[in-house]
């Protein structure tokens, strides 16, 4: 085998290596993310009841905070709590998390919300 071709070759296998152990770590480091959001979103699930008659105080008043911003604060733990949980079982697919904002105390001011969709993360 002439050395042009052996050096050419080296070269070959060097750039697959390196491409390879490129992706490898942006697959890891996304896997890391979820599984971040995972274990911080099924930890923090109980946020959301202070959060919820906030922000429900701010826009019905009181009264309806109270009552209804707390039961709608009970569902919207259950929702986060569970969604971080599914997060951690489903961690080698590397999605964004169904809950929205990614963590509780992200826009405080924003009522929670779900996606509709599976997104993968970036």
């Amino acid at each position: 085998m002439p050395a042009p071709f052996k050096q050419l070759l080296l070269v070959f296998v060097l750039f697959i290596a390196v491409c390879h152990t490129a992706s490898a770590t942006t697959y890891i480091s996304r896997l890391g993310t979820k599984i971040g959001y995972g274990v911080i979103n099924a930890a923090t699930g109980i946020a959301e009841i202070p959060k919820t008659v906030m922000v429900t105080k701010k826009t019905d008043g009181a009264g309806y905070a109270a009552t209804a911003g707390f039961v709608t604060g009970l569902f919207h733990m259950v929702g986060r709590t569970l969604s971080g949980a599914g997060d951690l079982v489903t961690f080698f697919i590397p999605t964004k998390p169904i809950v929205q904002p990614g963590f509780v105390w992200e826009n405080w001011d924003q009522e929670t919300s779900y996606r509709k969709t599976w997104e993968l993360l970036p």
